[in-house]
């Protein structure tokens, strides 16, 4: 054997040593996490008890980044961790996790991304019926887009919180590469219609003005219906990302066509509960102030005063009434701490309602 086959050949067998001792390590873990769930159910056993901690895996992701030795990066160590994660938790029960559909959106792929691919996906037809899945308990959370960074709010979730009694348990950030893809079938035809969602025309509209100026751009009701159209029909084309293109076997006649190479939507977890601190948490609130001059400013003014960082404002019509509006305010701090206690506090005194629609962990992943 030559010096080359020799080293091979020992790197090998120490790549089979320390498979083992991973898969051991794992299993060791995923019992561990077991007799975690037992704990739980024999200290609450008239109660329905809560297996998934989002505070708790937030804090998990975090150390793993920090203290990851390399060469993989920080991301992918923690996206394997997530894995593992997921995995250990199903041996209990899977999670149902009801996601704006069909089956291949974005919105599936932020769910995975987040839950990790153990829980059992619910695809949904509407952003309502998500947040009725997940009332009704038949779905443990849910997972809706609420803004873009191309295209702004999604209006539709942020309503959607004013009459729903449902709680934001997580947040998690998709970057969004858009391909134009074709049936393989049909490679090399004249493509005379393109199908897609009207968010991802809108966030690839310069692109498409540029190579496909001219071609019909037919909107559907999600990305992977694009795909499945294109799948079947001669000389047309979808703008949709990888899942889609893989769940109906396309081709990439183009990639990464969104016309910003940061373009990312952020989408929320919901569920029933109330989140713990984890320690770098994010909390949203709506807020009705009364119609009078400088009620915006005496509704900022106490977030300023206490130093506490607002990372998103919107203003959405209350169902109340004409020129009446409701404030959706996103900040950094938990509601239990003492500094955002006092500003809610204020807050409330001043505002006709406070809702507080939950505190939970700053994305990770």
């Amino acid at each position: 054997m030559s010096d080359e086959q020799t080293r091979l050949g020992e790197l090998r067998e120490e790549i089979d040593s320390l498979d083992q001792r991973i898969m051991e390590l794992i299993s060791a873990r995923a019992r561990c996490a077991q007799e975690v769930a037992h704990v739980k159910t024999d200290a609450h056993p008239e109660e329905d008890v809560f297996f998934y901690r989002p505070e708790r895996e937030a804090q998990v992701l975090r150390r793993i980044k920090e203290v990851n030795p390399g060469p993989l990066p920080d991301e992918e160590m923690a996206r394997l961790f997530r894995e593992i994660m997921s995995a250990c938790l199903a041996l209990e029960k899977p999670m149902h996790i009801a996601f704006l559909g069909p089956v291949g959106t974005f919105t599936q792929a932020a769910a995975l991304k987040h839950f990790g691919h153990s829980v059992v996906s619910v695809p949904l037809p509407a952003i309502d019926a998500v947040f009725r899945e997940v009332e009704s308990g038949a779905a443990n959370y849910g997972v809706v887009p609420v803004e873009n960074s191309t295209e702004g709010i999604i209006n539709h979730t942020l309503d959607m919180f004013i009459t729903s009694p449902l709680k934001i348990c997580g947040e998690v950030q998709l970057r969004i590469h858009h391909h134009l893809l074709v049936s393989p079938e049909f490679q090399g035809q004249e493509i005379t219609r393109i199908y897609s969602h009207q968010q991802s025309f809108a966030q690839c509209r310069q692109w498409l003005d540029a190579h496909h100026y001219g071609v019909e751009r037919v909107t559907v009701s999600s990305n992977a219906e694009a795909a499945r159209r294109a799948s079947v029909e001669p000389g047309t084309a979808a703008v949709a990302g990888d899942m889609a293109a893989g769940l109906y076997g396309l081709d990439t006649l183009a990639g990464n066509i969104e016309d910003w190479p940061d373009n990312t939507t952020r989408f929320l977890i919901i569920g029933r509960e109330d989140i713990p601190a984890s320690g770098q948490d994010k909390t949203s609130i709506l807020v009705s102030m009364k119609n009078e001059p400088g009620a915006l400013y005496q509704l900022l003014e106490p977030f300023h005063r206490q130093g506490v960082d607002l990372t998103r404002v919107e203003t959405r019509p209350s169902p109340s009434g004409t020129w009446a509006y409701v404030f959706y305010i996103d900040f950094e701090g938990h509601m239990d701490d003492e500094i955002a206690g006092k500003v809610l506090a204020e807050v409330e005194h001043d505002a006709v309602e406070l809702k507080r629609l939950g505190s939970y962990p700053i994305g990770v992943l």
